[in-house]
């Protein structure tokens, strides 16, 4: 059973990220550089654009989105621990106030896309991540969040 208080902590976690989100977009540009691309291995991701790596940073996955539900990080064993840190963070946040999204592998709803957002703006809040990132996709959705971020100076 999911706590009474849950329901408005998640919105109130929604909503924060959506402040982050919107702060790193103002003052870094996230969200307007042509090109992305992470490396898994090094836990980075990288936004460019003809120039060059503009935007460096570090980041954690939470979960992803494919044909019919939402698969927390931590329950696919494609992602190596080092990736999972911050999702395994939020399962035992689950497990402390018994959440059973948060604790469940995999969670159904008819609009994975938010589903995906909720879920990532819970898991920013229990680990105070700065923001968040979804890479376009026509297959699924992967959701990361991002422990820091910074400008990266051309030389």
């Amino acid at each position: 059973m999911t706590p009474a208080w849950y329901a408005e902590w998640r919105h109130d976690a929604v909503h924060s990220l959506m402040e982050k989100n919107a702060i790193l977009d103002r003052d870094l540009r996230m969200n307007q550089w042509p090109r992305w691309h992470y490396e898994m291995d090094r836990r980075e991701l990288k936004f460019s654009d003809d120039t060059g790596v503009r935007l460096l940073a570090e980041i954690q996955i939470v979960g992803s989105t494919a044909a019919h539900d939402w698969l927390w990080s931590w329950a696919n064993n494609y992602w190596t621990d080092e990736l999972t840190v911050d999702a395994r963070l939020t399962r035992d946040f689950g497990m402390a106030n018994d959440i059973q999204e948060l604790t469940s592998a995999s969670v159904s709803d008819e609009s994975l896309n938010d589903l995906g957002w909720e879920l990532t703006a819970v898991a920013a809040k229990v680990t105070k991540a700065v923001g968040a990132y979804r890479p376009q996709s026509e297959t699924g959705g992967l959701f990361l969040l991002i422990r820091s971020i910074a400008e990266v100076k051309l030389a």
